[in-house]
């Protein structure tokens, strides 16, 4: 459809305007809307006008309400490129109008529209104010410039928006949402590769969200220039902003991710750890990376090939002197467990003989100058046009260019570049008058520069799916716009090998999440510089808990693969790596959920734990899903490091001693790993190490227990781990669930859900925090024998005294299972 509007009426998004007159100077040349003049009704929303001004109120569901407002005409607004669901159910609100003030009421929010001047607020249905407009100054416009100004109560704080430097939580601070090429950055660098204008504000615990949705350049002054209020605007388009109201936080994001879409589950060989370097190459070199990694038995799933593997630069091409047979490499690498995920940027080389500009310039694909011309800027293979992503034609040619890599072999896709970065010119972009063709209306640079990366990933994600329709695409971007996360993981770009960069990492990638991107990470060991082995050995350690793990490393610096440090080292890296594959059962399951959820995997301890006020600025750890919680080290030389538990038990997951939370602890750091505890009540499915994820099924599939007070608890979602047949039913999954009564410990593990049946294999329940050796183990009420080692039965169980668990080992089934361990009385 041509437009926003022609959408909204197919599927009734019926406004109810509100007519206000922008009148009232706020300072500088900023006009203030004015009174409400008159207001309409209908049963999805409401609308009111106020002079030239218009205001759209529609309430999308209970807890989530779109506010967009403009004066004139609002001009044509493309259609959003990052809401994708518009088949909201739009509930039942209740509308008062008692001549001052305007009331929309659903079951969960109360919005109110102060008539003189218009201001607006949103209350809980017990008339406790949640978020409202800054009396003075309201929403205002600047000639094409747009801005809202909201109250900014004591206490509150804000997290979110997306790839930002510095600090977790972010009151205080002023930000710039305009993607931006800035290698080496530092705490305060500020735009950065990626924008997502979406923030959660917390108060005591209580959560709401606002996503503004616009894609010009934008900015967000949260406190900055006043402790009384904080703003949000942009330099064109409309106020258009979705609030959705918690008031837990989770609740928030899953509203959030409602709007703009969630990850889709990727293969699972793309959790494995991935080896990068500017550049892997001639071929013999790729050869010995690989080669190396299984003579060292140090696990890999990935290498990369950076932009050297090109003929000159040309993207879709092969160096015929580097790779003379891309083809058999790629396959003979395959043989081994390798996959080769290769860079793509956006610049095209403006080369009369090159085919791939040959048909860009014969379908129009590229972004033009406004007289007609294809725009050429500089980059790597030095004069170049870029593909208008914003043109759907466009798109789907760029996904068709993918073809011979796909045949080659190429397994993954890595666009870089695309904020999109332009050699030799201030701006280091376009100009901001280049055109875009949006569904057949002409848009400048200016309204496309922030989702122009994005929708390079979704030309090649959706490209991808053509090419292989039954196999999972994996791509990673620099540059990204709210709702990325539909179509490719993140990485944090172009860091540098510092402590200072391995402790920033840690906000950056939370914010990320809580932005709902969670397939993020850093390039681990830092991508410029030259990082010790501690430094590296260090930043190994967590690295592999992010949800995304590459290491990378520039064109002049030292190699950073894991073995380079020397042998204690490779020692450490090697059982660092090693900690991530046996943790596949529980990480695929944690994508699973998250692919669903919208949630994070990587999470501040503030997502789980709102109304524990000592974790609302702790962002130098971190929580995977609900149960494991990582406390990096920080600093060279450090063997401890002072951490907070939250209320409640832990495990230490190293030695499995438990210890009471609610209060910091300086936790045991040896230069082999970091400080990880595992939250009683969890249940962990693990595996056996491998040296890449297909090599072998889990066998056994382990349920690491770590019981509470109350009842343990956990899932293990499996699939094929390729395709889409997930989507039909064909997955598996089981609950665990643990429980202590009366010197009985009894684990209860459900029937399969779903048509997966994974290899023959056996199954062990780990229950952690045992005293004592058990009297007795039953399974199905059957009385089963001890073993001196579960490695040479089928069938049995053993206690090992030092770590307190006892392992009880049966073969796997898809019915429901059940096992009693008796302790002596």
């Amino acid at each position: 459809m041509k437009n926003r509007r022609l959408r909204q009426r197919r599927h009734f998004f019926f406004y109810v305007g509100i007519v206000c007159m922008a009148v009232t100077t706020v300072r500088g040349g900023w006009e203030s809307i004015g009174s409400v003049e008159t207001s309409l009704q209908s049963d999805q929303q409401v609308v009111v006008q106020c002079g030239s001004a218009q205001v759209q109120i529609t309430p999308l569901a209970e807890n989530i309400v779109r506010l967009r407002a403009y004066r004139g005409n609002g001009g044509t607004p493309i259609n959003s490129f990052a809401v994708v669901n518009t088949f909201f159910s739009f509930p039942h609100h209740e509308y008062h109008d008692d001549g001052k003030t305007i009331t929309i009421a659903t079951k969960e929010l109360t919005i109110k529209i102060n008539r003189s001047p218009c201001r607006i607020s949103f209350l809980t249905p017990g008339g406790s104010v949640i978020n409202e407009d800054d009396s003075s100054k309201g929403m205002a416009w600047d000639g094409e410039q747009v801005r809202v100004w909201k109250k900014m109560p004591e206490g509150e704080l804000y997290y979110g928006f997306g790839e930002k430097t510095g600090p977790l939580q972010r009151r205080g601070l002023a930000m710039t949402d305009w993607n931006y090429d800035i290698p080496a950055y530092t705490p305060a660098t500020d735009p950065i590769y990626q924008s997502i204008p979406f923030f959660i504000g917390m108060n005591n615990g209580q959560a709401y969200g606002i996503f503004f949705d616009n894609t010009f350049r934008s900015s967000f002054d949260m406190g900055k220039e006043s402790d009384r209020y904080y703003s949000f605007g942009a330099d064109g388009g409309a106020i258009d902003y979705y609030f959705i109201y918690g008031p837990d936080p989770k609740r928030v994001i899953e509203g959030y991710t409602d709007l703009v879409g969630r990850m889709n589950l990727p293969p699972k060989w793309a959790l494995g750890y991935q080896q990068s370097r500017w550049s892997y190459y001639p071929e013999s070199k790729v050869r010995e990376i690989a080669a190396n990694f299984r003579k060292r038995k140090i696990p890999c799933d990935v290498v990369y090939l950076d932009i050297d593997y090109m003929d000159g630069y040309r993207c879709f091409t092969w160096s015929k002197e580097n790779f003379p047979d891309p083809k058999k490499m790629i396959g003979d690498l395959a043989k081994d467990g390798f996959k080769i995920v290769t860079i793509i940027d956006p610049g095209i080389k403006q080369d009369t003989g090159y085919w791939v500009y040959q048909q860009g310039m014969e379908g129009r694909y590229f972004a033009r100058n406004p007289d007609g011309t294809p725009f050429i800027g500089k980059v790597w293979p030095g004069e170049c046009a870029f593909p208008d992503f914003a043109n759907a034609n466009a798109r789907a040619w760029w996904g068709t260019l993918y073809q011979g890599l796909v045949a080659d072999g190429v397994r993954g896709f890595w666009n870089d570049m695309n904020e999109p970065s332009v050699f030799d010119v201030p701006s280091k972009t376009f100009p901001l008058d280049v055109q875009h063709n949006v569904d057949g209306q002409i848009v400048s640079h200016a309204e496309i520069h922030n989702v122009f990366g994005m929708e390079m990933a979704r030309g090649t994600y959706e490209g991808l799916r053509k090419l292989r329709p039954n196999e999972r695409p994996f791509v990673l971007t620099r540059a990204g716009f709210a709702g990325i996360q539909r179509y490719a993981a993140a990485w944090t770009g172009d860091n540098v090998s510092s402590w200072e960069h391995l402790a920033m990492a840690i906000p950056m990638c939370l914010n990320f999440g809580l932005s709902g991107q969670p397939f993020v990470g850093p390039d681990i060991g830092g991508f410029i510089g030259n990082p010790s082995g501690e430094l590296y050995a260090r930043w190994l350690e967590y690295g592999i808990f992010f949800p995304f793990c590459r290491s990378h490393s520039v064109k002049g610096s030292n190699n950073k693969e894991p073995w380079i440090f020397g042998k204690e080292f490779e020692k450490i890296n090697k059982k660092s790596i090693e900690l991530r594959y046996r943790l596949l059962p529980f990480l695929y399951t944690e994508f699973y959920k998250s692919s669903v959820s919208g949630l994070p995997i990587m999470r501040p301890l503030m997502l789980n734990y709102p109304d524990d006020k000592t974790t609302y600025n702790i962002d130098t750890q971190f929580m995977l899903g609900d149960d494991l919680l990582v406390s990096p080290v920080l600093e060279a030389g450090a063997a401890t490091r002072w951490m907070y538990l939250p209320a409640g038990e832990w495990y230490d997951f190293w030695t499995k001693e438990k210890i009471a939370g609610g209060k910091w602890v300086n936790a045991k750091a040896p230069i082999d790993h970091v400080p990880v505890f595992v939250r009683a009540g969890a249940v962990l499915p693990m595996q056996q190490a491998v040296q890449y994820t297909d090599e072998a099924p889990a066998d056994p599939l382990t349920f690491e227990i770590f019981p509470s007070s109350a009842e343990a608890q956990g899932t293990c979602y499996e699939d094929d781990g390729i395709s889409f047949d997930y989507q039909h039913g064909v997955f598996r999954k089981v609950n665990v669930q643990a429980s202590v009564k009366d010197h009985e410990i009894v684990v209860e593990r459900s029937a399969a859900e779903g048509s997966y049946i994974p290899a023959k294999r056996a199954v062990v329940f780990a229950v952690n925090g045992v005293a004592q050796t058990p009297v007795d183990v039953f399974f199905q009420g059957k009385k089963i024998s001890k073993a001196g080692s579960l490695s040479k039965t089928n069938e049995g169980w053993s206690f090992d005294r030092g770590t307190k668990c006892v392992s009880v080992k049966l073969p796997d089934s898809e019915q429901a299972m059940t096992i009693s361990i008796r302790e002596k009385r």
